[in-house]
């Protein structure tokens, strides 16, 4: 049976009086069933704190969580029907493989019957099943985390919580896992999956929504397409993914960026009124274009297939990423860069954006 989670105007605050440390504030988020929503933010913003919170091991001050459409707010962990994994493994050293991820089938008092085909079923899903025998000091990283998705699955869960669950592993690793995760959750329809991460490739990867928080609120929510395509903030630009952030003046039909003229859609902002002008690395090209920038090399940095350069222009740097450059400019050298109108998006200034789409 699928599940969804539903924050309604959640909070959580430690201490009292002038004390008081409210660590999630005011939070609203609907999870659909079979959703994979990533709380993405940087440490503090509250996003651990929500996972926490769904678990049961945090107890909101005011307001309310629900998973489908039972009030779990003041249900006991283990009454909740979820699987949750965190990123130290917290898997029993004397125990093999199988007896941890049979261990939450017997704390819930799981029929012995059962049990077997139940851990053989989770081993199975995780690519585990060959390692079935052996101790958690006997497999890799990336193979003891499987184990604890594997623990996780076992009991069927309704929702799965994943708190920052690959932050332990390599980059090699961690891109593996990220296949891995993708592939789980196309064989798991009907899980909801909450998945706390810092990382934006990651949230990029895996989510079908993305909630941006920062200082215990909720800041934004989209898929990652609209958070990366058209943020409506300067937070969300800067966090979901890299930008650069120009500020600029409104005109009649554009922009203007120290007194240069953009070719930018302005919507309904008010003429002469700030706004920040925001373009994505990969999007800006070197050489002559539309909106074309002048500025002088300030450092090169070989990516393997690109080359990101950073150009200071009039004050400000400019970043590109462009495809690996067989003539590379040198420190101080003049250079130009440009974008294409369409790739600019217009923040703040009254501008709109619409998510609903």
């Amino acid at each position: 049976m699928s599940s969804g989670i539903r924050f309604e105007d959640v909070s959580v605050a430690y201490g009292a009086g002038s004390g008081r440390n409210t660590v999630l504030d005011s939070f609203d988020l609907t999870v659909e069933p079979g959703e994979v929503m990533a709380l993405l933010g940087p440490s503090g913003s509250g996003k651990t704190t929500a996972l926490r919170a769904v678990a049961g091991f945090v107890q909101p001050s005011s307001g309310r969580i629900l998973i489908g459409d039972r009030d779990v707010t003041g249900l006991p962990p283990h009454r909740r029907r979820i699987g949750m994994v965190v990123q130290q493994y917290a898997l029993f050293p004397h125990l093999k493989v199988a007896d941890n991820v049979a261990f939450g089938l017997r704390a819930r008092k799981t029929p012995r019957r059962e049990i077997a085909g139940r851990v053989a079923e989770a081993l199975e899903m995780t690519g585990m099943a060959a390692y079935a025998q052996r101790h958690p000091r006997e497999l890799s990283g990336g193979q003891q985390q499987r184990v604890a998705i594997a623990r996780a699955l076992a009991i069927r869960p309704g929702v799965l919580l994943l708190d920052e669950p690959l932050s332990a592993l390599d980059a090699q690793l961690r891109s593996g896992m990220l296949a891995e995760l993708a592939r789980l959750h196309r064989e798991l329809p009907d899980v909801s999956i909450l998945y706390v991460t810092h990382d934006q490739v990651e949230a990029l990867t895996l989510a079908d929504r993305i909630a941006v928080l920062d200082r215990a609120r909720l800041q934004d929510c989209g898929t990652p397409q609209d958070l990366y395509r058209r943020p409506t903030t300067e937070f969300t630009a800067s966090f979901v993914g890299t930008a650069n952030l120009l500020p600029v003046t409104v005109g009649d039909r554009g922009v203007s960026f120290q007194g240069a003229a953009l070719d930018v859609a302005v919507g309904a902002a008010a003429p002469g009124a700030g706004a920040t002008l925001c373009v994505r690395p990969h999007l800006v090209g070197l050489g002559e274009g539309p909106n074309a920038l002048r500025g002088r090399v300030a450092e090169v940095q070989w990516r393997g297939a690109t080359h990101r350069l950073y150009v200071e222009v009039d004050g400000h740097r400019v970043t590109a990423d462009v495809r690996e450059l067989r003539a590379v400019p040198v420190l101080g050298e003049d250079v130009t860069v440009h974008f294409a109108p369409e790739d600019a998006v217009l923040l703040g200034a009254g501008v709109g954006h619409d998510r609903s789409g």
